[in-house]
């Protein structure tokens, strides 16, 4: 039986400081105190989100880490229905499943589509298997922390443990006595795409490629290869590759005795290449033994595969990367300190914090190398070069959230996207390891530009920005940023016969777009740009139908699509005017113009009484991007903002959990749990590339955010409130002990306060 969870208290031990990391990144950890810290680390439990679909996984990984090491149990029978092949599964790990078949070196965490998964290691005991479905085993004993997994493997009686860094997975293995073999599979992977080579270089070496890539499927032209070295703590008695050819048929298979049989190469020392291949290491203990294992990689080469594992892991032990890991995930939770409130609380709370700490994560190598945008040509960068960029999800609060706590690396973050426009001509729509995979909708790399830059985070080249986002904004032809642009511009909208899905919600898009483009255009006093952006982004309107009081799709010649239900395209069904929704899930989301949609509607009151009817009818969707701030928009009612509160509390309460299921679904690279952060600190980045949060009550007594003085005042923030008392609803609240009006405050308010009190009732 799987121990689900179990807390340990850790004493920190000092700085291990890790060797040659890039100047940027040492910068950015110089905005975290040295200084003796709390552990926060102990209210981290990284098996929130690994059921219901929320697609994270357990394995240890440093703070936006390219390497992973993931339990991997989604291949075989025995694991269905969860099983990689037998449905649309985008995570190397579920937590219901019993049968695991190694585990994976790079992995996506809370995203929904399936990639990567792959560079697979597997000791195991006895004679030398090499197919996973026969190798496979179940697994008991589970526990994972920050920066720490461990299992038993049943049919082995081996204990696996696991830490990382940034570059480098590292894996101990304690053998019992006897003949035991270490595998490394590269056929086995939750990628689609197939290609490998495998070289075995010593005793204690192994070098290799792996393709990946056509992420949610798309693009099967742009595979990419990540590289990998395995360094093993002990030299192997014997070692060899297999390799499992296809299976013909005819005449042709009369001749090759090997036909569809696994090959074993003993001795092997140059390289093979397949797509079924692996390499394996074998042993003969005559006592209980422990081997390490370190697997560095790279998205450029081998060669800097190998600096990556040499620098970051050097002559450390295990036990010493460890702690150097953990102390580096503690100084980064520690930015937010939170008291009071229950452990479950917490635990909802710096798990979230966690997890919106993993993507965007790194793509250069120690060195500064990474591959440049398609062509994938070696490029250096002095900083960090971020990936991972699922902009339609992030660009509505996990950006705000770095801006806020993280503030040098969310500058970081828009270099990297600066450097994708310098390299490939646009800015990114869900970037991946040098790749556009150009998965969902809309515009939304520059609507994080603004708000970046809105917040006062101004070490960009923002012309450069402006630039870029008004080219995506403006190109009419080739434009992969805008598809149906032409329509848009000519009409306001793009309409059924533009595109077959999400007429209304593309449209809605490109308006949160065009609206960031105003606003940046107007602090550059752009004043002529701002009021043509500004018209620009409230062309939903047109889109507007008063018999539903909903928006609705249009037809080329203007008229409505008919016959039409807008409750038509829930649960992701596909339908012509929405993206993964429909009318009612949709047409809320234009914050930027939420007083335009309240007159639309007939008046407050009217748009209270619709917007609460999202929720009796059951249409609010807390899974989904769309209708996330639609619980913060009663703020925009004079007397209804209780909603809000309440509304926010009953949300965390019922889809955040200390659980495998503890997510709504898809993490989605962290906005549900950024979703979760903001909402448990009281408040919310509702209308993004506007520089306001809305408030609700808080979960906790006393919140205190340590503000990075190179971008904000360098001052300690303290939230507090009565929420312990069991109450709920704000009475009152005061910023720096004056009575403050409303339920929103700007960015500049709050970052320049000392203190924002909570009088709950």
């Amino acid at each position: 039986m799987k121990v689900k969870y179990t807390y340990f208290f850790l004493i920190i031990a000092a700085v291990v400081s890790l060797a040659s990391c890039g100047e940027k990144e040492k910068k950015e950890k110089q905005e975290l105190p040295d200084v003796s810290l709390p552990d926060f680390t102990q209210y981290v439990n990284p098996f929130i989100g690994t059921s219901n679909f929320g697609t994270t996984n357990p394995g240890p990984i440093a703070v936006r880490g390219m390497a992973n090491v993931s339990p991997f149990n989604v291949a075989g029978e025995e694991n269905m229905p969860l099983e990689k092949d037998s449905r649309w599964l985008s995570t190397p790990y579920v937590h219901e499943n019993t049968f695991l078949t190694g585990f994976s070196h790079v992995n996506l965490s809370g995203v929904g589509c399936p990639e990567l998964g792959v560079i697979l290691a597997m000791p195991t005991t006895g004679a030398l298997e090499t197919d996973h479905l026969k190798y496979g085993t179940t697994y008991s004993d589970e526990i994972s922390k920050v920066g720490y997994y461990a299992t038993h493997l049943g049919k082995y009686n081996v204990k696996v443990e696991a830490t990382a860094t940034t570059r480098v997975g590292i894996s101990k293995y304690s053998f019992p006595s006897g003949e035991s073999n270490i595998l490394i599979n590269m056929g086995l992977g939750l990628t689609n795409e197939q290609g490998a080579s495998i070289k075995v270089v010593s005793p204690t070496e192994i070098e290799g490629v792996r393709s990946v890539g056509s992420f949610c499927y798309y693009k099967p032209e742009e595979a990419y290869p990540v590289y990998f070295v395995a360094k093993f703590s002990k030299p192997a008695k014997e070692f060899g590759i297999w390799k499992t050819p296809n299976t013909h048929k005819g005449p042709e298979a009369v001749w090759m005795g090997y036909n569809g049989k696994t090959r074993l190469m003993k001795g092997y020392t140059k390289e093979v290449v397949g797509d079924s291949i692996g390499a394996y290491m074998r042993y003969s203990f005559e006592a209980p033994t422990e081997v390490t294992l370190k697997i560095g990689v790279s998205y450029v080469s081998i060669a800097n595969a190998r600096e990556n594992l040499e620098k970051e892991t050097a002559q450390r032990t295990f036990e010493e990367i460890l702690k150097a890991n953990i102390e580096d995930w503690n100084r980064y939770l520690s930015k937010i300190e939170v008291e009071g409130g229950s452990e479950e609380d917490k635990t909802i709370f710096y798990t979230g914090l966690y997890h919106t700490l993993i993507h965007p994560n790194t793509l250069n190598d120690v060195n500064g190398a990474y591959p440049k945008m398609k062509t994938r040509e070696t490029l250096k960068t002095e900083g960090t070069r971020y990936t991972g960029f699922s902009l339609w999800d992030t660009y509505r609060n996990l950006h705000q959230l770095m801006s806020l706590v993280y503030p040098k690396q969310q500058s970081n973050m828009v270099n990297s996207m600066l450097r994708i426009y310098d390299e490939s001509g646009w800015l990114p729509k869900w970037e991946l390891n040098a790749t556009e995979t150009t998965t969902m909708v809309g515009d939304p790399a520059g609507i994080i530009l603004a708000d970046t830059y809105l917040k006062g985070i101004q070490d960009f080249d923002v012309e450069k920005a402006y630039e870029a986002m008004t080219k995506s904004a403006e190109k009419q032809v080739n434009n992969p940023l805008r598809p149906g642009i032409k329509d848009y511009l000519e009409k306001g909208y793009i309409t059924t016969k533009t595109t077959k899905s999400g007429s209304v919600s593309t449209t809605q898009e490109y308006n949160i777009s065009d609206f960031a483009i105003a606003q940046l255009a107007k602090a550059l006093e752009k004043q002529e740009d701002h009021k043509i952006y500004t018209q620009r982004s409230l062309s939903y309107r047109k889109l507007f139908d008063t018999e539903f009081n909903l928006l609705r799709p249009k037809n080329d010649d203007g008229s409505w699509l008919t016959p039409y239900n807008p409750e038509s395209g829930a649960n992701f069904v596909k339908n012509l005017g929405f993206i993964e929704g429909n009318a009612w899930q949709y047409t809320f989301m234009v914050t930027h113009d939420t007083e335009g949609l309240i007159e639309l509607m007939g008046g407050h009151d009217a748009y209270a009484a619709k917007l609460q009817d999202v929720f009796d009818r059951k249409q609010f969707d807390m899974a989904n991007e769309p209708d996330i701030a639609y619980p913060y928009l009663f703020n925009y009612v004079d007397g209804e903002e209780y909603r809000t509160q309440e509304l926010v509390s009953y949300l965390l309460d019922t889809h955040f959990k200390n659980a495998p299921d503890g997510l709504p679904g898809n993490d989605d690279t962290g906005t549900m749990s950024a979703w979760a952060v903001f909402s448990m600190m009281g408040i919310y980045p509702v209308s993004p590339a506007n520089p306001i949060y809305a408030i609700t009550s808080p979960r906790f007594d006393k919140i205190t955010l340590h503000l990075d003085s190179d971008y904000y005042n360098g001052n300690t923030l303290e939230i507090s409130s009565n929420a312990s008392e069991g109450h709920k609803i704000i009475e009152e609240i005061l910023i720096d002990g004056k009575q403050h009006q409303g339920y929103f405050i700007s960015h500049n308010d709050l970052i320049n306060a000392r203190s924002l009190q909570f009088k709950l009732k």
